[in-house]
């Protein structure tokens, strides 16, 4: 997370130099059917006066760097780095830095139905849709998440981007549990379920270079997103997206070892995107980069 704190200073050094009040800038960092992840810097100071502003839809704010205090309606929070701001549609909120200068926060804002459904999948009644609370400090449990999100949001290359569409899901997850008494327990998968998560595993191993998502992933299984996120990764061991980044990558070792086309070639029919980050994830996967894969099982098929 150094860069995520370094491009802040940067930020204040240049409002130091340029005069003027602080001001919040907001970068799209990616988004999906119900949701949006933005990449929040601020650089307002103890000299500033707090601003308001009102949640436009369901806001869970992961802070990475600088600290501020939030006040609503529920109360007001010292929100530090590792923890989450939370937020209720239309709720007003109001944010003031006089014990430092300049945040920044990867803000996930969901629509009111999306996060209804991932509510109830959690076994949440309507009466718990509202945050009764404004903060979730910093737990153990958010910060695999938070340095996901970090890592997407600092590295320059595609290699470092995460699954966003799961990291929303495991995000709102997350926040359930820390913001509500009496989770319930994930109950052992039925034997249907089961039919239904081999099945989608026949289909991405079937169809690894595909565009499969976790929405698509969830309707082919006739599950919600939430559901079937959880249920996929208790019944394999791993979720959706690690599931079918390790298929493509066997399908791209498998081609390497058969086929006489150019690397890069394999890597966009595997379904990726550019041969860096197939590079990279191969060498994750396998220990060793394409080329020398290719080279080491081809001189041992010779040597037989």
């Amino acid at each position: 997370m150094g860069k995520i704190a370094a491009d802040l200073q940067q930020a204040l050094e240049q409002r130091v130099l340029a005069g003027g009040r602080g001001r919040t800038a907001a970068r799209p960092v990616a988004a999906g059917e119900g949701w949006a992840i933005h990449d929040v810097l601020c650089t307002f100071g103890p000299h500033d006066r707090p601003f308001e502003e009102q949640h436009t839809h369901v806001c869970i704010a992961m802070v990475v760097a600088g600290s501020f205090t939030c006040r609503t309606d529920v109360g007001s929070e010292l929100l530090t780095p590792g923890s989450l701001l939370l937020g209720n549609t239309g709720q007003c909120f109001e944010c003031g830095h006089r014990h430092g200068a300049g945040d920044r926060c990867l803000s996930v804002h969901y629509t009111p139905g999306w996060f209804e459904r991932q509510a109830a999948d959690a076994g949440l009644g309507s009466r718990d849709l509202d945050f009764r609370r404004l903060r979730v400090p910093p737990l153990r449990v958010l910060s695999p998440l938070i340095a996901r999100a970090c890592a997407g949001t600092s590295g320059s290359g595609t290699a470092t981007q995460p699954a966003w569409d799961e990291l929303v899901v495991q995000l709102a997850g997350a926040t359930f549990q820390a913001t509500q008494e009496g989770t319930r327990r994930m109950s052992k998968p039925t034997p249907a379920v089961w039919s239904r998560v081999a099945q989608i595993v026949r289909m991405i191993d079937g169809t690894p270079d595909a565009s499969h998502t976790l929405s698509g992933l969830a309707r082919a299984a006739c599950m919600s997103e939430f559901h079937f996120l959880r249920t996929f990764a208790h019944v394999t061991g791993v979720t959706p997206h690690q599931y079918v980044l390790r298929a493509r990558l066997r399908a791209a070792a498998l081609r390497l070892a058969d086929d006489t086309a150019k690397i890069v070639e394999i890597a966009l029919d595997s379904g990726f995107n550019d041969i860096s980050n197939f590079n990279h994830a191969f060498r994750a996967e396998f220990g060793v980069s394409p080329r020398a894969w290719r080279a080491g099982v081809r001189s041992r098929v010779h040597y037989a």
